[in-house]
């Protein structure tokens, strides 16, 4: 099929999602993550940018990546990305911060410009976080709360260190966060207990925080008792409308990427584990209702 007629992302038949390829004129944005916290970044860049289609996968049968090794998120990452180029996505947003961390760069400057279309791009979260957070703090000590595969990786302290060397960054991993918003426990008594237990450790290691980077994309369900629990004058970085205000930025600097984006305003997602549980689950992100495709990766 060489003739940019409408194809179907898993290259079978179906009436459910039809896309373009690359070659054609638009495709559209595609969005991913290992599980389901990138809903919450699709939902400010939806409303940032409503004139969009939109394209979310998300590997939820092989998360979470944060336990995985470098080499597997990044042959995980790529897999996913190939696929939503594939549906014809020209630009793709990786909205997990385990793959931005752990998988970005090498895509960016090893695998694309081997590609078919070395014209497509692949963007990441922590880029635009750690910038907004330079603008933010006036103490120059920053503290980060993330998973502890993003903890380990150190993305977050060495992309601070190159863009502003002068901050002082402090890290905590909060392991309990993800697993307390996928079942749907957010707002018990019992979630209270670890998100305090988590900030309390995290400004015993530096009190003079003033700048917190939720460094996962699941933990804006659970901010209402970050901010409860913050203590008070700090500032809260919440990754959502910062990527959505970056990638606004970014087409109006690149219209020739701008062009090539399919306007419609329409949403599809994909998934690799039982389209009914992210469905089910992708509502509680969203707040809407949520229906998905399944596809395989390997």
């Amino acid at each position: 099929m060489n003739n940019g007629e409408l194809i179907y992302c898993d290259g079978t038949p179906g009436d459910e999602l039809s896309v373009r390829r690359s070659f054609t004129p638009s495709g559209p944005i595609g969005v991913f993550d290992s599980g389901y916290g990138g809903l919450t970044v699709l939902k400010e860049i939806r409303r940032r940018l409503p004139q969009y289609s939109y394209l979310y996968l998300g590997d939820n049968a092989r998360a979470p990546y944060g336990t995985r090794s470098f080499e597997c998120v990044y042959q995980f990452t790529r897999q996913a990305v190939e696929h939503l180029f594939a549906c014809g996505c020209p630009l793709v947003i990786l909205a997990c911060n385990t793959a931005s961390a752990k998988a970005l760069r090498n895509i960016q400057q090893n695998d694309l410009p081997l590609m078919s279309d070395p014209t497509r791009r692949v963007l990441g979260v922590i880029r635009p976080t750690v910038e907004k957070t330079g603008e933010l703090t006036a103490s120059r000590h920053v503290g980060v709360l993330g998973t502890p595969g993003t903890v380990a990786s150190r993305s977050y302290e060495l992309e601070l260190a190159k863009l502003h060397p002068d901050i002082k960054v402090s890290q905590h991993a909060c392991p309990m966060w993800v697993p307390l918003v996928e079942n749907r426990e957010s707002a018990s008594p019992g979630a209270d207990y670890f998100v305090k237990k988590e900030i309390d450790a995290l400004f015993e290691a530096d009190s003079d925080i003033d700048t917190v980077i939720l460094a996962c994309t699941h933990y804006p369900l659970l901010l209402d008792k970050i901010r409860k629990y913050m203590p008070e004058g700090v500032r809260t970085v919440v990754q959502g409308n910062i990527v959505a205000e970056s990638l606004a930025d970014y087409l109006s600097r690149h219209p020739e990427m701008e062009r090539r984006l399919l306007r419609g305003a329409s949403v599809d997602y994909l998934t690799t584990e039982h389209p009914d549980k992210f469905s089910d689950l992708g509502s509680l992100f969203l707040s809407e209702p949520v229906s998905a495709r399944h596809i395989d990766l390997n």
